[in-house]
């Protein structure tokens, strides 16, 4: 889904109500609504639904749809106050109209027009609640002052113990440039109304829009089909689109066959995560390929899974000889997953250079194939094959000769370098992953929470995205659902548990949840 700047969301806006006929009060009316359906998830998954609701308003049109959601939220049963970041007097336009519907229904409207207001409220504040905020949207022009800053302030502090919702951008963040020219709110997730907005997928914006969701509001897409784009946010929406609708008389053979290659001593979980993870994607069949002494893990991670031991190095790792067995049969799978848990063994650098040479199936480098690489990007010039490689900013640092501070001082420059020099898809791992392809606008995914910093996430994202190749799934497109649905996945165990206990098999646990989301069946 394109990111678009503010200044063409408000054309679209106009567009929307002048072409289109939908009036401004129902265009915030459904952002409200959409809003309050963000606030009943996150209250089911992380409160077990029994929450109260403060809900953040300021005076614009970001307060009006704070005005609407809370009234949505009240005719859904919870309890909902609001506090204003202002007085009532100053609220106009179809904002006070919300405004009025509100106050209509009895949600209790407390006015708070002075930033020593706000740090006497802080006195008052509670835990166990969201909070949502609306206090600035898409007009920020300097740093916050007043009531403003007072309740961006508020926010942020009373965050230790609450969670936080921000309506289109978390509040003090410039929404077209990510910059954050005073105090801006840090949330747990942004819903952005209409369009994702093009400063919220920067790098610098990150650590304040946590998960991004974007509320749609019925502004037809073709409006922005001429519109040009240098990111694009990785949606439901464009998920939805990928994934196959199976007929009634599907089979097996008709979802393809991934082959996981990997594991050594100490490294046996990962080619199972992988395998398990491939599992869950809607491939048809999954074998894997591991050292004798890693067999009877992965066989009995899942019993789906068709395992086949291989004679191992001094280290336990693959032996490169087993490719002789094995590569008249590389073509018969559909996708080939190489490197979880393989080690940076000799006989590593055999197994990848012989696929590189052979394979005429997707393939994904992970882990420690991605090594075999180090310093030798165009490697991967000429092969034969799609390739997908999935780097940490460690493995990419390796891969393109610098540091790891270079890469992550420009996360977009070095992942669109990758991809120039490689000719490879690349996603680069991290908050806001990053999937790039060499021609392609940049693409973002914002699901995903601190919690996936734990060893095995990898893994399994390299299973899943093997699994989307095997049903023939476009690479780049199955790049990109695959951290998608491993992100939500990962959401979806955070809130459900705790970001500091979140696992790998967790989030592979959670993987039909994050499907049910994106698909009718």
């Amino acid at each position: 889904m394109k990111a678009i700047t503010s200044a063409q969301m408000r054309e679209l806006d106009k567009i929307a109500s002048a072409e289109f006929e939908i009036p401004g009060y129902d265009l915030m009316r459904r952002a409200g609504q959409g809003v309050a359906a963000t606030v009943e998830y996150l209250a089911d998954k992380a409160r077990g639904g029994d929450v109260f609701v403060q809900i953040i308003a300021g005076r614009g049109n970001n307060g009006g749809d704070a005005f609407a959601a809370a009234l949505f939220l009240h005719e859904d049963d919870f309890e909902v106050e609001v506090l204003l970041a202002g007085s009532a007097s100053d609220i106009r336009g179809d904002a006070l109209r919300h405004l009025g519907k509100m106050r209509a229904a009895g949600i209790p409207l407390i006015e708070l027009p002075t930033k020593e207001s706000w740090e006497d409220a802080l006195r008052d504040s509670g835990s166990g609640e969201i909070i949502v905020d609306g206090v600035l949207g898409i007009g920020v022009n300097g740093p916050p002052r007043g009531p403003i800053a007072g309740a961006i302030h508020y926010i942020n502090k009373v965050a230790e113990d609450n969670l936080v919702i921000s309506i289109d951008v978390p509040s003090g963040l410039d929404a077209d440039t990510g910059e954050t020219p005073g105090e801006a709110v840090r949330a747990d997730i942004t819903v952005t109304i209409g369009m994702p907005k093009v400063g919220l997928l920067t790098q610098k914006a990150i650590p304040y829009v946590g998960s991004l969701d974007v509320i749609g509001i019925g502004i037809p897409i073709e409006l922005t089909a001429h519109t040009a784009s240098p990111r694009h946010l990785i949606s439901g929406w464009d998920v939805r689109r990928t994934l196959p609708k199976r007929t009634r008389t599907a089979h097996k053979g008709e979802f393809g066959h991934v082959l996981i290659v990997g594991g050594a001593t100490g490294y046996a979980g990962a080619p199972a995560m992988a395998a398990m993870a491939a599992l869950h994607s809607g491939a048809g069949l999954i074998s894997a390929l591991v050292p004798r002494t890693a067999y009877p893990v992965v066989a009995s991670a899942a019993l789906e899974v068709m395992t086949y031991p291989g004679d191992e190095t001094e280290t336990g790792s693959l032996k490169a000889e087993v490719w002789d067995t094995w590569k008249n049969r590389i073509n018969d799978f559909s996708a080939i997953v190489i490197g979880p848990g393989m080690t940076r063994h000799p006989d590593t650098a055999t197994w990848v250079r012989n696929l590189l040479a052979d394979c005429r199936r997707p393939l994904v480098l992970d882990a420690d194939a991605l090594n075999v690489l180090t310093g030798h990007p165009e490697s991967l010039v000429g092969v034969s094959c799609p390739v997908i490689i999935t780097p940490h900013p460690g493995e990419l640092a390796r891969l393109l000769g610098c540091s790891v501070e270079t890469i992550q001082q420009d996360r977009e420059a070095a992942a669109l370098k990758a991809a120039s020099l490689t000719h490879a898809i690349v996603v680069l791992k991290g908050a806001g992953t990053l999937v790039a392809q060499d021609g392609k606008p940049i693409h973002v995914n914002m699901t995903g929470n601190p919690g996936m910093a734990s060893g095995g996430m990898g893994d399994a994202l390299a299973g899943l995205m093997g699994g989307f190749l095997a049903q023939g799934i476009d690479p780049f497109e199955a790049a990109c659902a695959a951290v998608f649905i491993h992100g939500r996945a990962g959401d979806n165990a955070m809130w459900r548990r705790s970001q500091a206990s979140l696992t790998a098999t967790e989030l592979i646990h959670e993987l039909h949840g994050a499907f049910r989301e994106v698909s009718v069946r």
